[in-house]
């Protein structure tokens, strides 16, 4: 069994409503956009990749989620609503639909990048879990849309909603829901919507201080020396925190112009990936020392830049989209670029399944790519939508499901 099937294993059995094709969360089953159970066809034209159904919706920039016969997807309406749709996948066709009050609009110098629901939502089978743009967290049940439970962060925490709006998606494990909000990282109780605890520093600092302000990434979970932990992006540094208790174990800056950290980390073994706007490209090694104390050292930085993309790993090589929208392969034991290719679009959404890499661009180009370390190998590309598409693509069982500012589209890839 591969590492990657390994993870995915241990995530259906912690979350045992989900099945193995489910497309649950932000960047998939295992949080680091890999399908390892599934070969693809080598093309992308007209005779293998063909449109299923189209639904016209309101703007959005969260990623569609698929679980069993369901897809899940955002939108705001009216400047003024954030709606939730649940839609047949099969056939678009609506089975329910929740709204509620819950529009913003970002600073003056963002607004043109639109003040829309950012948030990718995180299903585990039984609830779905959605992240408003205004740091409020809704349950909602999956059969019906009926609202479970709602967390409003500013509210309950006296904090201040995020200038450019929540941003985090939330994830699931086992019994909860962690997501960074309230300037923190909190854990919830899934069921009810009980706050366990919201994280703070080592030193017993100011509670909310700990992860200074909203951040733009959304956080995983991993065992790194041998202690299972959050690991927590923030807008100018990274954290790891200690999954029952909330206690900082470690925490490393990330230089970024603006707090511009926005990635989500990668992890590898007990190292973690990133790279920043403004900052570098970085590698860091978790160690554990003879009191049982983590620390975190780098590893290795490069002059690369990435911008809003987050990279997938195949092999040893690291696949990223950088701020100067060039596409470039990274040796991940030394941080060396095998190659880096002319510029691209801005934003790249990217899912790998070990050996090819499917990438959406913001301007709705749909590319596959071989992974080949030693030169760039595009194998095929389709235009897939006229209108933008920053939502995160998703994949599921023979469907590609692409969400552009103006609709969803289920392709079927034969």
């Amino acid at each position: 069994m591969t590492v990657g099937m390994a993870t995915l294993m241990a995530v259906v059995a912690a979350i045992p409503n989900l099945g193995t094709e489910d497309w649950s969360q932000w960047r998939g089953p295992t949080r680091d956009a890999q399908i390892e159970h599934t070969n693809w066809p080598k093309s992308l034209d007209a005779l293998h990749l063909q449109a299923s159904w189209r639904v016209p919706l309101g703007p959005s920039y969260s990623g569609p989620i698929v679980v069993g016969n369901r897809v899940f997807v955002t939108e705001t309406r009216n400047n003024s609503h954030e709606v939730v749709t649940a839609l047949d996948r099969r056939t678009g066709e609506e089975l329910w639909k929740a709204e509620w009050s819950g529009a913003m609009n970002v600073p003056f110098f963002a607004a043109a990048n639109g003040s829309w629901i950012r948030s990718t939502p995180t299903c585990d089978g039984k609830f779905l879990y959605v992240m408003g743009i205004r740091d409020v967290l809704v349950a909602l049940d999956i059969e019906t849309g009926t609202e479970v439970w709602r967390v409003d962060f500013p509210k309950q925490f006296k904090t201040e909603i995020p200038a450019f709006g929540a941003v985090c998606s939330p994830l699931v494990d086992g019994d909860f829901i962690f997501v960074q909000a309230a300037f923190a990282v909190v854990k919830i109780r899934k069921a009810n919507g009980e706050i366990i605890w919201r994280s703070s520093s080592d030193a017993g600092g100011a509670i909310g201080q700990s992860m200074g302000a909203s951040p733009f990434s959304s956080p995983v979970i991993a065992t790194l020396a041998g202690k299972r932990q959050i690991i927590a992006q923030a807008r100018t540094r990274m954290v790891g925190v200690d999954i029952d208790s909330g206690r900082e174990l470690w925490s490393q800056s990330i230089p970024a112009t603006r707090g511009m950290n926005i990635l989500t980390p990668l992890v590898i073994g007990d190292s973690i990936f990133t790279s920043s706007h403004g900052g570098a490209t970085f590698l860091f090694t978790v160690t554990q020392n003879a009191a049982a104390k983590l620390s975190i050292q780098e590893s290795w930085r490069t002059k690369q830049q990435a911008y809003m993309s987050s990279p997938v790993l195949i092999g040893n090589d690291v696949y990223l989209h950088l701020k100067n929208q060039r596409f470039s392969c990274l040796d991940i034991s030394t941080g060396k670029a095998q190659w880096t290719t002319t510029p691209f679009g801005k934003y790249w959404s990217m899912i790998a399944n070990g050996n090819q890499v499917l990438s959406l661009d913001e301007r709705g180009d749909l590319r596959l790519i071989a992974a080949n370390p030693e030169k760039y190998t595009e194998l095929s590309k389709r235009k897939v939508s006229e209108q933008p598409s920053w939502a995160h693509l998703a994949y599921s069982n023979g469907q590609i499901f692409i969400r552009s500012l103006d609709s969803i589209t289920a392709w079927t890839w034969k």
